[in-house]
């Protein structure tokens, strides 16, 4: 063969004439002949083998140059023989390879034909991998539409390509290096593969699990030309590319980073990669389409998957921590996160690696204050992993949870949530203690401090070991010494003991003549200390010849035994300063030694202790905190920072957290939430903590879950009791197989079999009143039970219990059930109803705290269950009452009559000192809940049973009517009614203006008893001084007011006294239920109770704040339901929103969100909002009011109404007097979200404000409105709020006068003085009188708006006036005593029906 084959850049390029020896296309087969051709390639491919591509290469090159224009079935054919071609290449070279005798003409030939088949194959798998992604690009548009034939065969490419892959990894495999000479494989034959792959990683479903296989093929397949053919750098430069280009190759490109360092050990390609991301500048990042989400993405998964090999290159990563590009820095955390979780963790770490972790700990914790929020919510997450996976170090458990608790308050919901998510973490983790409570752990804190500061004073204090005086231990030695001095000194032991000697003495023969005398004997002393006498006698007899001259060695002149032992103990004991230099250098002794380290292993182990109880108890206090600020959490909007509060609360409360049982109550309400979610979200929590026990038997079980419930239970309102049975109800409803051992325990513990404290027996009776709401004959076939337990002799003992079991026994009644058909009612001689009346009667003269709250609910038990209870409940006051002048009686005074209590109420003093306060005034709230409900039990049974019987009467008669005289009566009748306009006729309004009769008429007449009464509550609330008693006080004037529910006479006639009580009442209690209770009024008798609006509004500034919270409260419910119209007055709730008080400032805050829902109301108050609030005579400081508009202004959200709050608002400068008020016009302006259109009408009112802008209160806020609209402002736009400014600043330095131009000056001379004078703001007149409405003080009386009256526009041009229904004058008056300060001016309100004016 005497030609090469190059393979092309570009495939038009073997057409054309090529080099010396170069293979040129000589034939391009026509179209319609490539079938006949490919048949001959066909057959050659069987009879030659993968060698006929040598003489059929045109063949297959020309199906590349006519591919657009060939049929499906060329291609595939192509495609098959191609693929058969490289198969057998593959299976044929390992031969040839092998072989050493290969000639150079065959070498040739093989390479000739691996680079023509891999070429053709791979241009040819580009070509068809084009066609199929426009196909389904086609089909996906196209949704619907039939596929036709060609689609159908592209549809098997999936299947295909990953044949093609595989065939060209197992060619590729072989070593055909040594095909090329020198072993140098071409690099167009290496990009010619390389480019295929990565045309098919182009792909956007590439990432999909169906294409896993193709997707492993491909990155074996580039791992091979890695290994094997240097496409290292290639690899890498091109994962950078394609991931800046197409965002769904990070993970594709991370798991094959993974494999590639992995399985075929290319470690290197992480490396160049990364610092290919890291050498990315900040700025480039920054900006969109530069492929950070992918770099970001692909970071995140490949630390997922080889942690380990990051670490070398994670200097390189860091550097983008300081960038603008939130994303990377999101990915390099997530990175740390990785590595901290899987790599550095545990205790096994060298220096190095905790040098790392705690620099990566540091990096991450700085991040929480990221400025981004989402850096700061994903920093939080990883966090989270790091302590799920325990890997966090404890010594930064503090720290750390601090940072969580603070990210609490973040702005972000993500960030919070987060935060959320991470101390529940903390908690399910925690190192510390299973039960945190701080209170618990303060005690053995201060206990174990205590011990510890007195082991270190002890050990601090103590002296040295017992120090033996020198003396003592020289006479204690010197009979041993003595001996061995005589034998240091025998010359016969010296050759017997040389050995010896030498092995005992070797220090001494090393000693030096350098020393000084003193030195040698602190020595000699040592080696006596440590019972070394032998050295000590060498040294001592040496140190003679050494130190001839010294005084210590003056006497060894003469060496003898007593010499020498005089010489020695002359040494050791010395004189006292000697004996204490020379002790302070003697070494300790074992036993001193053992005892010294003992003492300090214990000090070391009381540090250790009390560290880890500060530890915890700091730890414990951060829980506490964070449940406190998640708790508030639970009634936020966001129904997700909900979802995982209620998630926390569940957390805390399974790992007995101290106060978590508080979360668990405060979540319950939630149960009534309209979001679906929350609601869920609640009822899975509860059903979690107390529906789910755990025990062996269906008895513990069920001892278990009462348990858990009556805990809750206990010290619980009423209205938490409530929301429980809404939970509650569902499991005794659910049928489940725990149902009637749970009930059977309960009876249990109610009646005593088993010993329960009065806590888990009022929890039991309400558990069972739950049971009664799913099932009747739990609590009726009951009834003597409860009666004889709860209601019985011994009720007088326990009214909490008595009221729980009321409460129990009304779940079997119709109100509460709302069951249809015949009301079920029991006979008055029932002995349910005996017990109650007597328990009742006894309880009038009795003073106890609960028989109040027990007494309502008797009373509103009688009324919903006995037959006729206004007979039952009127023997019942004659009864309280005779026991009551019983009580009188006992004092001294002779019976009287029922009938008398009107003429004993009007003695002098007699009465007073003679009847217990407490005593009439539990007669009067019984008086005042026996009318109360009378007047509902008229208008909801009374006028419900006449309904169901009117319906049956009516179903009666047409039952007994034929079907013919029916529908000819039908007619007669609806003809007549739609003659008359009574479609629907009005036997409903007979009935009920037949009980409005007997409410006005009947109840309070002569004969009924209740009439007895009225005079005396009247006389004890209009004489406050006389009556001065809290309890009779309180509960005269709570029975004053619903006595007026009975009728429009008594309301009118009383209606000012109970104002005057609400105004003068010292008591904030009385004016607490007077605010309520006018609230109900204001339901029923609308227009009786609309002049008098404005003093319900004067309450929301009492002193009291429970009282200002009652206030607002009652006129948020009057105000969302429609029942007040919305005047000027709503500034009183505005001021609420800077109250101390955080629960009122929340209630306001929702009046307005609440207010904010209905169209423009909000918008038509806020001009006469901010004259109120903006007036001098209230005093308001400019930071709360402030305060008060942004939250005000931040339910503007409508262009036009923004536009027209501009005008409005700049109008109001012509007519504000005060400095202070034009600063806070200013201010409201600078509040609104001002657009273009605004702005516009913001110019046009230059007139109005221009000559206020020389103070800096007027000037500010209008500047920042211009910084405001400069931000992402069109060039144009920004134009004309730069000129805007810059005449805003030239008035304010210089003056308006000096700064508008002639031709304005000229034309304000030609207009009128009149229209000149209108211009400018009129200087108030100094001693001018300030004019007043009302004749009390200003929190009473609401100001006008006199002084901000718009005056006309000097301009010709005439503009619609916008109006506000706040700007109208308001008739304000005080309560007051006298008959012609009453308020006359009534707007008629229509009135709902009377069935809905009651609460229940």
């Amino acid at each position: 063969m005497s030609w090469d084959f190059f393979v092309p850049v570009c495939v038009g390029d073997l057409v054309k004439t090529g080099g010396i020896n170069q293979y040129v296309v000589q034939d391009v087969v026509p179209a319609k002949q490539l079938p006949s051709h490919l048949g001959k390639f066909k057959t050659a491919l069987r009879s030659q083998g993968p060698s006929c591509i040598l003489e059929h290469f045109d063949t297959g090159y020309s199906v590349l140059q006519h591919f657009n224009s060939l049929e499906l079935g060329a291609k595939e054919d192509t495609l098959e023989l191609l693929i058969q071609v490289v198969n057998g290449l593959a299976a044929s070279l390992p031969a040839v390879l092998a072989s050493t005798s290969i000639s150079g003409a065959e070498r040739k030939e093989k390479l000739n034909a691996v680079k023509m088949s891999v070429f053709l194959l791979c241009k040819l798998t580009e070509s068809l991998e084009s066609v199929s992604y426009r196909q389904n690009i086609i089909t996906a548009t196209g949704k619907g539409s039939k596929k036709g034939k060609g689609s159908e065969g592209l549809l098997q490419w999936d299947s295909e390509r990953e044949r093609v892959l595989q065939a060209l990894v197992q060619l590729l495999q072989l070593n055909i290096r040594s095909l090329w000479s020198l072993s140098l494989v071409e690099e167009e034959f290496i990009s010619c593969v390389t480019c295929c792959c990565y045309k098919l990683l182009e792909n956007p479903t590439i990432s999909h699990v169906k294409n896993k296989p193709t997707r492993d093929c491909i990155i074996h397949l580039l791992g091979v030309l890695i290994t094997k053919y240097n496409h290292l750098l290639g690899a890498s430069v091109k994962v950078i590319q394609m991931l800046q280009h197409f965002e769904q190759l990070s993970s594709v490109f991370a798991q094959a980073v993974f494999v590639w360092s992995t399985e075929y050990g290319v470690r290197a390609i992480i490396g160049e990669v990364i610092r290919e991301i890291g050498q990315r500048s900040s700025e480039e990042l920054a900006r969109e389409g530069s492929g950070v989400k992918a770099f970001a993405s692909f970071l995140s998964e490949l630390s997922g998957l080889v942690p380990e090999l990051m670490i070398p290159n994670i200097s390189v990563l860091i550097t983008h921590l300081e960038g603008e590009s939130h994303t990377m820095r999101v990915a390099v955390c997530e990175v740390l996160g990785e590595i901290l979780v899987r790599v550095l963790c545990g205790d096994g770490l060298d220096e190095s690696g905790r040098a790392d972790r705690n620099r990566f700990f540091d990096i991450l914790q700085e991040h929480l204050h990221d400025t981004h929020s989402h850096v700061r919510a994903r920093v939080l997450q990883v966090y989270t992993r790091i302590v799920n996976s325990k890997a966090l170090p404890l010594c930064r458990y503090s720290e750390v949870m601090e940072l969580a608790v603070m990210r609490l308050m973040d702005k972000s919901i993500n960030a919070v949530k987060s935060a959320i998510q991470l101390l529940a973490a903390f908690i399910a983790h925690n190192p510390y203690s299973c039960k945190l409570s701080s209170a618990d752990l303060k005690k053995p804190l201060e206990k174990e401090t205590a011990k510890l500061r007195e082991m270190k004073e002890k050990l601090e204090g103590q002296a040295p070991v017992t120090v033996i005086q020198a003396s003592e231990l020289w006479a204690a030695m010197e009979p041993e010494l003595l001996v061995t001095v005589r034998t240091t000194l025998e010359p016969t032991s010296e050759a017997e003991n040389e050995q010896e000697e030498d092995k005992e003495d070797g220090d001494v023969k090393e000693e030096k003549s350098e020393d000084d005398d003193r030195a040698t004997a602190v020595k000699i002393a040592q080696y006596l200390r440590v019972n070394k006498y032998r050295s000590a006698v060498k040294l001592c007899i040496k140190a003679c010849g050494w130190f001839p001259e010294s005084e210590m060695f003056a006497s060894l002149t003469t060496l003898t035994p007593e010499n020498l032992m005089d010489t020695l103990g002359l040494i050791f004991k010395g004189s006292d300063k000697d004996a204490a230099d020379v002790s302070q250098n003697l070494p300790t002794t074992p036993q001193e030694e053992g005892a010294k380290e003992g003492e300090e292993g214990e000090l070391k182990k009381q540090e250790m202790l009390v560290q880890y109880l500060r530890d915890t108890e700091t730890f414990s206090l951060q829980v506490e905190r964070a449940i406190s600020v998640i708790n508030n959490m639970l009634y936020w909007k966001t129904t997700s920072v909900v979802q995982e509060a209620v998630q926390f609360c569940v957390t805390v409360h399974e790992f007995s957290v101290a106060n978590s049982v508080i979360g668990v109550r405060k979540m319950l309400p939630l149960v009534w939430s309209t979001d679906a979610a929350i609601k869920d979200a609640v009822v899975q929590a509860y059903r979690r903590l107390y529906l789910n026990p755990q025990g062996d038997t269906t008895r513990m079980k069920a001892q278990t879950l009462i348990d858990s419930l009556s805990e809750l239970m206990v010290d619980a309102s009423l209205g938490t009791i409530q929301c429980l049975e809404e939970i509650v109800q569902e499991f005794f409803g659910s049928g489940s197989s725990l149902q009637s051992t749970v009930i059977q325990v309960l009876w249990e513990r109610f009646t005593g079999k088993r010993e329960s404290s009065v806590q888990h027996k009022r929890a039991a009776v309400l558990l069972l009143g739950m049971a009664a709401r799913a099932e009747r004959e739990v609590v009726l076939s009951n009834l003597d039970t409860l009666c004889s337990v709860a209601l019985g002799e011994k009720v007088t003992e326990d009214f909490l219990l008595a009221r729980d079991t009321v409460i129990t026994i009304c779940n079997i009644t119709d109100h509460v059930r709302q069951s249809k058909g015949a009301p079920f009612r029991l006979p008055q001689d029932h002995q349910l109803f005996t017990c109650l009346t007597q328990a009742v009667a006894e309880g009038v003269v009795m003073e106890d705290l609960y028989w109040q709250s027990f007494m309502e609910q008797a009373v509103r038990l009688i009324y919903f269950l006995a037959e006729s209870p206004d007979q039952l409940c009127s023997r019942l006051l004659q009864r309280s009452a005779r026991l009551l002048l019983d009580q009188v009686a006992e004092g001294g005074e002779v019976n009287k009559d029922v009938g008398q209590i009107q003429n004993e109420s009007q003695d002098s003093s007699d009465q007073e000192e003679q009847v217990n306060s407490v005593c009439l005034a539990q007669l009067l709230a019984l008086c005042g809940c026996v009318a109360f409900w009378q007047v509902s039990h008229l208008e909801r049974s009374v006028s419900a049973e006449l309904r169901r019987r009117r319906g049956e009467t009516e179903e009666r008669e047409e039952k007994e009517k034929g079907p013919g005289s029916k529908a000819k009566e039908v007619a007669n009748e609806s003809t007549m009614e739609e003659e008359l306009g009574l479609i629907g006729a009005s036997a409903e309004d007979t009935e009920a203006e037949l009980i409005r009769k007997i409410c006005e008429t009947e109840l309070l007449a002569e004969e009924n008893l209740l009439s007895a009464f009225l005079p005396l509550l009247v006389k004890i609330c209009s004489s406050p001084g006389r009556y001065s008693h809290p309890q009779l006080t309180t509960a005269a004037c709570l029975a004053l007011s619903q006595y007026m529910m009975i009728s429009p006479s008594v309301c009118e006639d009383n209606i000012r006294l109970l104002f005057t009580v609400l105004e003068r009442s010292t008591l904030a209690v009385v004016r607490a239920n007077t605010i309520i209770a006018l609230g109900d009024l204001t339901v029923r008798f609308p227009n009786i109770l609309e002049p008098w609006t404005q003093n319900l509004y004067a309450r929301l500034s009492d002193e009291v704040s429970s009282v200002r919270q009652t206030a607002v409260t009652v006129l948020t419910q009057l105000v969302l339901k429609d029942v007040l119209k919305v005047k000027g007055q709503v500034s009183e709730v505005a001021v609420l929103l800077i109250d101390p008080e955080p629960h009122i400032t929340s209630l306001a805050l929702n009046f307005f969100n609440e207010l904010a829902t209905k169209d423009n109301a909000i918008y038509n108050l806020l001009p006469d909002i901010i004259s109120r609030l903006s007036d001098p005579e209230r005093g308001m400081s400019s930071e709360d009011f402030n305060t008060v508009m942004k939250q005000l202004f931040s339910y503007i959200t409508k262009e036009r109404q923004t536009e027209s709050l501009v005008e409005k608002l700049c109008q109001r400068f012509r007519t504000a007097k005060t400095e202070r008020q034009w600063c806070d016009l200013a201010m409201s302006l600078s509040l609104l979200s001002m657009c273009e259109r605004g702005f516009k009408r913001l110019q046009e009112c230059w007139e109005c404000y221009s000559d206020k802008l020389t103070e800096p209160g007027v000037y500010q806020p209008l500047l920042s409105i211009t910084a405001k609209l400069r931000r992402g402002a069109k060039p144009q736009f920004k134009a004309q709020v730069d000129d805007f400014e810059k005449r805003l600043t030239a008035v304010h330095t210089r003056g308006l006068e000096n700064v508008e131009s002639p031709e304005m000056d000229e034309n304000q001379r030609n207009e009128g003085s009149t229209e000149k004078t209108s211009t400018c703001t009129p200087l108030p007149t100094r001693g001018r009188q300030k004019s007043r409405r009302g004749q009390t003080k200003s929190s009473v009386s609401s100001h006008g708006d006199d002084s901000f009256v718009t005056p006309q526009k000097s301009r010709k041009s005439k503009k619609p006036v916008i109006t506000f229904s706040s700007d109208e004058e308001e008739d304000e008056e005080d309560a007051v005593m006298t008959e012609n300060e009453t308020p006359k001016v009534t707007t008629p309100i229509s009135r709902t029906s009377r069935r809905a004016r009651l609460r229940n």
